[in-house]
């Protein structure tokens, strides 16, 4: 039996400079947290690419996109999904050690996530956020070969 559900890919960006990592403030339909800066890519878009640009939308920096670290799969059944569509759905999100080059920071207009800001790196495990950020930072300390947190 085919089960039917909708996927979507997605590029975030692990930023860490002098102890603190840049996250993003998501809310949307009645949820909200911390996520990485980050997000759908469009149609034919390159990973890499969409990973830049949601990176300047999100914050305001210019990034420069390094080593892939892994994918994190999510998973949420029908009766969960915030749009309300009536099939499952799965997130694809590849995960990337990135740099900030340029740009500064400001907060995105019209999107998903209301402002950025640089967390101490301690702090983050007291933040109300989304497992993405967990998913990605275990990515990046534990750098496994395969790109899969076991």
């Amino acid at each position: 039996m085919t089960v039917l559900f909708d996927t979507r890919p997605a590029a975030y960006a692990v930023i860490i400079r002098d102890g603190a990592i840049l996250l993003a403030y998501w809310k949307q339909d009645g949820k909200e947290g911390w996520t990485l800066p980050g997000g759908g890519l469009d149609l034919a878009e390159h990973p890499v690419d969409g990973c830049i640009r949601e990176v300047f939308e999100e914050t305001g920096y210019h990034a420069e996109i390094g080593a892939m670290l892994g994918i994190d799969v999510g998973h949420w059944p029908a009766d969960s999904r915030l749009d309300g569509a009536d099939r499952d759905f799965q997130a694809l999100r590849l995960v990337y050690e990135a740099r900030v080059t340029g740009g500064e920071l400001t907060h995105e207009e019209n999107g998903t996530t209301t402002h950025a800001a640089w967390i101490p790196l301690p702090d983050v495990g007291s933040l109300n956020r989304v497992s993405l950020v967990d998913a990605a930072l275990r990515l990046f300390r534990e750098r496994p070969v395969n790109g899969k947190l076991d």
